[in-house]
């Protein structure tokens, strides 16, 4: 009787660890193909964006493609090479070019107020700055609640985009050369808007100065901040830099 009983305990211990060995396989199996429908859906999605950018008439680099190849320099960043820097170390007395202020990136935030009542007006702003930039944006989200504004924390209230390397260049170069001069009653920019530490910040009013805007598209005048971020540690070394890159500053 007692190893009978003892028998019918193992069996029992046997079943029970066959079962919690099935559970376990199952749940890794599930997790797998949770796994791996997650990364499909991922490829989908990216594959969608892509298109809908090829639609549009924009290009999404890949990883890299914003790196400054020294096969196809941007003209602006040619200009900063061959023009600027000597220019800079003669007018400073630099001993060296590295001392010489160089830009870091740009930063184009948009803000659109009407977005919190209605968030689907965020997306022709997102494509908007996406084709003036060429680089997709990422929403900007409030930060803390503001009951006057009816904010609430973690609403989306704009898009913002940071430019580094090529793509700087190459929008500094369209901004100076094209969409500046398009601006009605132009007389230049305000020279003073820097933060003393070499930045400087840039409103523009309508996004229609760009070229890359189709006006048939635009259902609201929206407004832009361009922030141009650079090494100098003066004002005056900033100023310079943009200057001589081209920045017509009202004088």
């Amino acid at each position: 009787m007692v190893a009978a009983k003892d028998d019918t305990e193992t069996n029992k211990k046997e079943a029970g660890d066959s079962e919690n060995s099935d559970a376990k396989a199952k749940a890794a199996k599930a997790k797998a193909d949770a796994k791996k429908a997650a990364a499909e859906a991922g490829k989908a999605r990216a594959k969608k964006a892509k298109g809908a950018a090829a639609e549009a008439g924009v290009k999404i680099a890949a990883a890299g493609e914003t790196r400054v190849s020294p096969a196809k320099l941007p003209r602006m960043c040619v200009l900063y090479r061959d023009k600027v820097v000597p220019a800079l170390m003669k007018e400073f007395q630099f001993k060296n070019p590295m001392q010489v202020p160089r830009l870091k990136k740009v930063v184009i935030n948009c803000a659109v107020k009407e977005a919190v009542a209605n968030p689907k007006l965020l997306d022709s702003t997102l494509e908007e700055i996406m084709a003036i930039t060429g680089q997709k944006p990422v929403l900007t989200r409030a930060k803390k609640a503001i009951a006057a504004f009816k904010v609430r924390k973690g609403n989306a209230v704009g898009v913002m985009v940071t430019l580094r390397r090529a793509r700087m260049f190459e929008f500094l170069d369209r901004l100076v050369n094209v969409a500046l001069p398009r601006v009605r009653d132009f007389k230049g920019v305000n020279p003073k808007a820097f933060d003393g530490r070499g930045n400087y910040s840039l409103g523009i009013r309508e996004q229609i100065i760009f070229p890359e805007i189709n006006y048939d598209k635009v259902d609201k005048i929206k407004g832009m901040t361009v922030t141009i971020e650079t090494t100098a540690k003066t004002n005056e070394h900033a100023r310079a830099v943009l200057a001589e890159l081209g920045m017509p500053f009202r004088k």
